[in-house]
This record gives C-alpha cells, structure tokens and sequence, in this order.
C-alpha cells in the first residue's frame, strides 16, 4: 500500500501530509483525513480548488486553513500553513508524536523530529511539550481519545503533565469537548480509558454523576458498585459489537444522526443507562436494593447534561430512547405469554433501534453478576434476547410501518391546545393505543384523544 494510492494526494506534487492520515497509514488503517500543510497554504488551496472544481472554504482566517470540497460532496482535504520556519518547526508544535510525523509529497519520504514511527511502533503515547497543553487545553482529553482510539501506554511524563494541567480541561468551548467525547467513544478501547480518566478525577468533571454512581455499591443482583458496572456494559458492547455479524456491524456503523456512527452513540448510552439509580435508589427491610422508574428518571436526568456538551435532538432522543428502554427487551422476553404479537409491538415501538437496544440489554445483563444471579439466568436471558433479534431480523424487511393517524399539530389544533406536558402525553397514549391494534382509523383517532383529554382535565 503506498500513501499516493489515494486518488487526491496521487494528484500532488508539493507540500506535506500530516497529521491523522500519516498515523493511519502507518498504523495500516483507513484514514478519511487528508491534511495538507504547505507554505503559502491559500494560493495553493485556490489553485488546487480549480484544478479538482472543489468548493474553496476558509476554516481559519488568521492561521491560514483552508477546506476543498469535491464535487462528490464525500471528499474533501484540508489545507494550512505550516507554522513556523519550517516543517520541522510545524511539526513540534504538535500535540503528540504519533502526529507529528510528515510525509513529503515532492519526494515520498518521511519527516520525523518527535521520535513518532518509534511511538508508533511501540505502541506508546508521548506527548511533545508541557506548554502544548496550556496552548490548547483540549489536547488533554484528545489525549484520552487517542489512548481509547490505539490503546497505546502513556508515559509516565505524558501522565505528570496530564495530572498538572487537568484543571483546565474543560476549558474550551462545549462543542469541541462533545466532538472530542464522541470520537473517544469510537475507540476499541472506550472502557479503559473511561477508567483512566477517572483515575485522573476528570470523568466526574464531564459527567457530575459518576460521583453518585460510585455512592452505589454492588448488591444481589449486581457484583460491582454502580459505576463498575456502567464502565463493564461500555466494555461488553465492545466486545458485542468486535464479534458482531456483517449486518448488526453494518446497522451500527450507520452514521444516521450527530456526525457519528451509531455505535459511539451506544457506548455513551450504556455508560449513562443507570443514570436515574441514585435518585431512586431504597432498602428494603429484607435489604433489597430497588431503584423503581431508575430507566424513566434516568431518560430525563440525562437531557441537560447532554445539553450542556451540546448533543443534538437527534442525539438526545437516541440516547434518552436507549435509556429509557434499557430493561425493556428483557421484559419482553420474560412474557409467560410471549408470541410473535408481543415481539412485533417491541419491534413497532423500537423502529430503527431495536438492534441498538437488545445490544445494550445484552451488555447490561453481562455486567451484573450478582449472588442471585444464576448462570442459567443470564443463558436464559442471552438466547431470548438473541431469539428476539432474529425475529426481527427475520422480519423487518417486510415490516411496514405504523400509519401516522394524527400529528401534534392537527391534536392541538383539535383540542384547541398550546405544546404542553398533557400534549406529549396524549401523543405517547395515542401511539401505545395504536401498539396494542385498539385503534386503526383516522376518525377512531380522533375519538381517542377527545376521550382522553376529557377524562384528563377531570383528574
């Protein structure tokens, strides 16, 4: 495999490319990165903009970046300054080694003032200055990325560094920590590092209830205290999604919402999937532990926080979705009744995120291993789980979906309603009517929600 393979960088004959595709490569990996740095970075961007009809986008006015967008919409390359006298200079203003390795385009050769290929080779995560990291704070937690992304070790000096300048992690900007977490959460190596950067005390910074969980120790049914057992269901959909078929990979590498695959979004999901135990967490006399609603309370708990780093709708409803319904697939299983009516309305609710959701109930029952829990408990629940995923498996090319009867809008115009709590309520009842087959028409929709915002306003 040779760097110039790519059809882009076969065209160029100037500059250095640096960076994530020049450690990629190495690595033998894919890299959709193609970061160019070169003097003179504009006018060579504009050139090269003419050359491939590439859409020209400045990126930074002051640093001189630049962005080529192909007419293909799917590629693009970015181009800079070099920063410095040279390329050499460039290079150690880096964050770590392992990228700050060039490749000369003009002679296909290798740049490498850090001791990067030798990182690279060895598997080891070295950081280039202290001062790096004052420069941009957000190179502390790119630091946790990389270490989840290539499992490499962390020197000891990498490790002092991140130690002294942890109290400036979050200072930048909501939007490029949510950008750093979400490719953490791309890495093979998520649940480590997730207990890394606890050992560093910043996990409880980004997520304030890792401090509750912790205050949750483990009981009959669970063998590790709350949060041990949130980082091993990150780890068991690890290891679920590395020994997954073609198309379960295929559904989770979708990337249908925030600019990641789906799979990112799970991982964070089951990290925070029992979020809402603290709060609802009681002792029985017999010493029970319960945590009744912990999957409702917890859907709701997670919405600001995933406000705060700046999460789209989109993401939100994935994750609030996955939260929320955690245990529902397990329960499903569980119907002394079950049939294939009963897995078909788990399937019509779910939609597109029922593969996600039997993922995470799957991984959730993996991690707790409590005294109460026999091992023909967990088999039980395995197979019924992988039962139910072949049926939709089975099924879904032929599954229509449910017609939507009434919209919000025509409700509240109906009603004579203003966008409420009561509003979501009627729509959540309408959509469970429908679930069960009580109602299949337009008018018989109608009926409903009259009847049932009658007898609310008597309540």
């Amino acid at each position: 495999m040779n760097i110039k393979d790519d059809f882009i960088l076969s065209e160029l004959r100037d500059g250095y490319l640096v960076g994530g595709a020049v450690r990629d490569f190495l690595l033998g990996k894919t890299s959709y990165d193609r970061d160019i740095a070169i003097k003179n970075a504009g006018k060579f961007a504009r050139k090269l903009a003419e050359k491939f009809d590439a859409t020209f986008i400045t990126l930074d006015e002051e640093f001189e970046i630049y962005r080529l967008v192909l007419p293909d919409k799917l590629n693009y390359l970015d181009i800079s300054e070099i920063q410095g006298e040279n390329i050499e200079d460039d290079l150690k203003r880096r964050d770590f080694t392992i990228n700050a390795i060039a490749y000369n385009l003009k002679n296909d050769s290798f740049v490498d003032v850090t001791g990067g290929l030798e990182d690279l080779k060895n598997g080891v995560l070295r950081h280039i200055k202290d001062e790096n990291f004052e420069e941009d704070p957000l190179r502390i937690l790119r630091a946790f990325r990389f270490a989840a992304v290539t499992g490499f070790t962390m020197t000891p000096a990498l490790k002092t560094a991140l130690r002294n300048y942890s109290t400036l992690a979050l200072n930048p900007a909501p939007e490029r920590i949510h950008y750093e977490l979400m490719k953490l959460f791309s890495g093979k190596y998520s649940s480590e590092t997730l207990l890394l950067m606890d050992d560093f005390g910043l996990l409880e910074n980004i997520f304030p209830c890792v401090n509750e969980m912790k205050r949750v120790p483990p009981n009959t049914h669970h063998h590790l205290d709350l949060f041990h057992h949130v980082v091993e269901t990150v780890r068991q959909i690890e290891i679920a999604y590395s020994e997954a078929e073609p198309e379960i990979k295929e559904h989770l590498d979708n990337v249908d919402f925030g600019g990641f695959p789906r799979i990112n979004h799970l991982k964070l999901a089951g990290f925070l999937h029992d979020i809402g135990k603290f709060s609802t967490w009681t002792i029985e006399p017999s010493g029970r532990h319960r945590f009744i609603k912990h999957d409702d309370v917890g859907a709701k708990m997670v919405i600001p926080l995933l406000k705060q780093w700046k999460f789209s709708k989109k993401q939100i409803d994935y994750i609030t979705c996955m939260i929320k319904n955690h245990i529902y697939p397990s329960n499903v299983i569980a119907a002394p009744d079950l049939n294939e009516k009963v897995m078909m309305r788990y399937i019509r609710k779910m939609g597109d995120n029922v593969i996600d959701n039997i993922v995470l109930a799957r991984a959730d029952r993996l991690s707790a291993r409590g005294i109460d829990v026999s091992e023909e408990m967990v088999s039980n629940n395995i197979n019924g789980l992988k039962k139910l995923l072949n049926f939709y498996l089975e099924k879904r090319d032929t599954l229509k979906p449910l017609p939507k009867l009434l919209d919000g809008n025509e409700i509240m115009s109906m009603l004579d309603i203003q966008p409420s709590p009561l509003l979501g309520d009627i729509v959540n009842a309408l959509f469970e009517a429908q679930l069960n087959g009580d109602i299949t028409s337009k008018s018989e929709a109608e009926k409903f929600v009259k009847d049932f915002y009658y007898e609310s306003s008597f309540k």
